[in-house]
């Protein structure tokens, strides 16, 4: 019977076959090879060509999964650059006080993680000690991403170095006091080590990516040399379950960035198990990777494996470590030999026949221990592949054993990374293995000591040479502030003076601002203009021709509208990064372009822009690292608020950003209503994070704007309220009383409301007599700001009154504030407000309709003002209650 399969097909079916004869010949030995020396010496002879064909230059697609051993055999390793009986001493005392302060810490609770570091040791010491490169010497240094589990090992490190104290080490995870060190790498905790923020599982990979790829940007803007500079992101095999780990690997490959490097410690363990208990994620992994187009260098097995391999005649060993699953790898790490020989060689007659050749020492050395990621003559070898690899993007796959050294009742264990601490004799059979002279009489107060062999020893001067020679120390973080110059006013005077008769939506004349401060020849090339793929729908396309989109490429095609004005044009040196639709790449961009002033000593201006709905709710925990980071720019929520996208509906209407927006500390939120206000805050922003601070500001914040697309005329700005406007309020028209004893009521417009309130401020004074006073609310949150370190001064025995406080002192009537956001974003400020307090909002989901008909469906359309503010009054007894019902038919709700 004819295999179905064969009759499947092919993409070769519809090319021409210039010599069918020859065809079936090289057919015809496949299957004589197969029937001779069966399916698997076939297999490798394939292979072997596919290897040869690529070796010759032959465009083949390639094979996505390959052996499960190493890439590069002991033979080809190269020779290794240094001393490895210091560098394990070196080792040994990083584990010794990794787990050391990890243990001691758990007398009070706070935790720690020790199995990470102690798999990783050698893929982390390898690295300071032969590639990663400080910023002490030419150019920026190198970037690290750090697996977070991983940092007691990076502290035991600068402790050896002599960067770190005993006392800073056991006030790991206590930093209330002061002197502490901070869980995980967190700039902000430790801004003079720490540079990335890593243990948001997922947003490191991402980072790392886009922050190699920034590192081409500014290479090809001529804004910085940064081609000694290299990422190297280490990661764990579970977080690459992470969406967002994986979700820019071709980008990485299509740009081509063999400046990164991702190390993948595949200890086959997550948090609470096996990572592919039934599957291999290293062979997994490794599809992953060559699918996307990245090198691949897999960093399997130690050197006590390589007898093994040249036993194994048939293949049968290498089908065998391709069938077995990660959980039973695990398995075999904790039983004894008699199981392995019976599971693992007794399931093929030519592995019993191996196994009879290895004694039980052998066998008990390449499954418990022999891993390649232990070893540090494979760690380097991998490391100098990948920095010799042009074209392409390295992934290291480095197979190791969690809870390496810390004895067998930590080892391949699955609850590993939920223990804390190690026992006394657990420590001491620790010393016995790693060869540490620590003496018996050290542990007599029932603590573990820490270790060290003294600031001018061997292993102290070998590490800090080493260092030197690579440019000083690593992980560091350098900031060299340099103010920038400011701006040339003109820019902020073509909103000062409003549209006049034309309509202009605050989202235009944010665009219309950036475009013409990028025009400015002190800092304008420092703007870095970041949108996800719609640039058109926020009027941005008028800065493709002049600023260009950034290519690596340039542009290899002519563009379908070349004819326009207004025509896409990508180049090498392009300034826009149009990233396509992903939000979480496009804040991976804004994150790497708002720390460059740290990261390469060079200060850039990013500004992305979004729909505001897929922003802080879609990429909020980036918005935390960017916070963690020290990052500064401007972030824009265009299309803003729940009522003002007129047709897209639910899933596109935000009327919450700023809610969210508010839990993080970093962020100064504003919803300016008017051109003029944008270019204050935007001046101000600029300022403050870019030039001269007042006494007491934190410059490492970042700006959140909402703007609209809702055309309106935009006023020209009025005297004196520049004030206002940056701290978060100020009266914008004031009321003219019908008479003497006329009503009064206050009305508080934030963003596209302020058109509301004032269209209800005259139907107030027209149909009910009641004065109304119109106030721009620039900024909830920064009035809240204010307010709560108001309470924080009264704590300490200093008198401040809130702003919004003293703004409305002594205001007549009633507070009604209103705005396109749910209540609770301007119910923000109500406990400081001294007149009576309420509110008008969009809570609820979104829905498509017109402007006018959303609104009137929320309850926040002018009428609905005025029925409301009415209401206040009746409630205050100013006026007859009837006239609510009145106003109610009147306006038909």
């Amino acid at each position: 019977m004819t295999d179905p399969v064969a009759k499947l097909p092919s993409e070769l079916d519809q090319l021409p076959d210039r010599d069918p004869e020859e065809t079936a010949e090289w057919a015809a030995s496949l299957d004589a090879v197969t029937k001779a020396a069966g399916p698997h010496r076939a297999a490798y002879l394939m292979r072997r060509s596919l290897q040869h064909a690529e070796g010759a230059g032959i465009a083949l697609p390639k094979l996505l999964e390959t052996d499960y051993v190493n890439t590069i055999p002991t033979s080809a390793e190269p020779a290794f650059d240094g001393d490895l009986e210091m560098e394990s001493k070196i080792t040994a005392w990083n584990r010794w006080n990794a787990a050391a302060m990890v243990t001691r810490g758990a007398r009070y609770g706070v935790g720690g993680h020790i199995a990470t570091f102690a798999s990783a040791a050698w893929l982390y010491e390898t690295g300071f000690n032969h590639f990663f490169r400080g910023k002490e010497g030419d150019g920026s240094g190198d970037q690290l991403y750090i697996q977070g589990h991983a940092s007691p090992g990076i502290y035991a490190r600068a402790f050896l170095d002599g960067r770190l104290s005993e006392q800073q080490l056991d006030n790991f995870r206590q930093e209330s006091g002061g002197d502490g060190l901070p869980s995980y790498p967190h700039p902000r905790r430790l801004p003079w080590l720490w540079e990335f923020p890593t243990v948001s599982m997922g947003l490191g990979p991402l980072s790392a990516i886009y922050q190699a790829r920034f590192n081409r940007y500014l290479t090809n803007r001529k804004i910085k040399d940064t081609s000694n500079s290299h990422v190297w992101a280490f990661l764990g095999d579970g977080e690459m379950d992470e969406p967002e780990s994986t979700a820019a690997l071709a980008l990485a490959a299509r740009e081509q960035l063999d400046n990164l490097t991702f190390v993948i410690n595949c200890n086959l363990q997550r948090l609470d198990g096996p990572v592919r208990a039934n599957f291999r994620v290293v062979q997994e992994l490794e599809g992953a990777f060559r699918g996307a187009g990245w090198n691949v260098v897999k960093t399997l097995w130690g050197n006590a494996w390589d007898e093994l391999f040249q036993l194994d005649t048939t293949g049968a060993l290498i089908r065998r470590l391709r069938e077995v699953p990660d959980a039973q790898f695990q398995t075999y790490a904790t039983r004894d030999v008699a199981y392995i020989r019976e599971h693992f060689f007794g399931t093929d007659p030519a592995l019993v026949e191996l196994a009879k050749l290895l004694s039980d020492a052998k066998i008990a050395e390449c499954f418990y221990s022999s891993r390649g990621g232990h070893e540090a003559r494979k760690v380097y070898a991998a490391y100098r592949a990948a920095l010799e690899h042009k074209g392409a993007p390295t992934v290291i796959l480095a197979q190791t054993v969690k809870g390496y050294t810390l004895g067998k009742g930590f080892e391949s264990k699955n609850a590993n990374h939920q223990m804390k601490k190690l026992s006394i004799d657990e420590f001491k059979g620790m010393r016995e293995l790693l060869g540490l002279p620590i003496p018996d009489s050290a542990f007599e107060d029932g603590l573990v000591p820490y270790g060290h062999p003294g600031a001018d020893s061997p292993e102290v001067r070998y590490l800090q040479e080493r260092r030197a020679a690579l440019g000083g120390p690593a992980p560091a973080r350098r900031v060299h502030a340099v103010a920038l110059p400011e701006p040339e006013e003109r820019a902020f005077k073509a909103l000062y003076k409003g549209s006049g008769k034309q309509e202009m939506a605050t989202t235009m004349a944010f665009v219309r601002l950036v475009k013409d401060l990028m025009r400015d020849k002190e800092t304008g090339r420092r703007w870095v203009p970041i949108v996800p793929d719609e640039a058109r729908t926020f009027g941005m396309e008028s800065l493709f021709p002049s600023a260009g989109i950034y290519s690596p490429l340039g542009q290899t095609y002519e563009p379908v509208d070349r004819d326009q004005l207004m025509y896409y044009k990508e180049a090498k040196d392009g300034q826009i990064l149009n990233e396509g639709i992903t939000e979480a790449g496009a804040m991976a961009d804004f994150i790497a372009a708002a720390s460059s002033y740290a990261t390469h000593g060079e200060t850039m201006i990013p500004f992305y822009i979004f729909y505001s709905m897929f922003g802080w709710q879609r990429t909020g925990d980036q918005m935390w690292q960017l916070a963690d980071q020290l990052g500064k720019g401007f972030i824009v929520g265009a299309t803003a608020g729940r009522t003002t996208l007129t047709g897209e509906g639910l899933q596109h209407a935000d009327g919450h950003s700023h809610l969210i927006a508010s839990t993080n500390p970093a962020s100064l939120n504003y919803d300016p209503a008017f051109a003029y206000e944008i270019a204050v805050i935007v001046k101000d922003g600029l300022r403050r994070m870019y030039g001269r601070t007042a006494p007491g500001e934190d410059s490492d914040v970042f700006y959140y704007l909402t703007v609209y697309n809702e055309p309106k005329q935009q006023p020209a700005m009025p005297e004196g309220v520049e004030e206002g406007i940056v701290k978060g309020l100020y009266r914008f028209k004031e009321g003219t009383p019908s008479a003497a004893d006329a009503p009064r009521i206050q009305l508080v417009g934030s963003g596209t409301a302020i058109h509301w309130v004032l269209e209800a401020q005259e139907l107030l004074a027209a149909d009910w007599g009641v004065t109304a006073d119109v106030w721009s609310a620039t900024s909830w949150g920064e009035l809240r700001r204010d307010a709560l370190e108001s309470d924080e001064a009264l704590l300490r025995g200093e008198e401040r009154v809130p702003y919004v406080t003293q703004a409305l002192s002594g205001a007549p009537g009633p507070v009604l504030a209103v705005s396109d956001w749910m209540r609770a974003v301007p119910d923000q400020i109500s406990q400081w407000v001294e007149q009576d307090w309420s509110s008008l909002g969009t809570d609820g989901f979104g829905l498509s309709d017109t402007r006018e008909g959303a609104r009137r469906h929320f309850g926040v359309d002018p009428q609905s003002v005025v029925v409301a503010a009415l209401a206040q009054l009746a409630r205050r007894g100013e006026i007859p209650v009837s006239k609510v019902k009145e106003a109610r038919e009147k306006y038909g709700m």
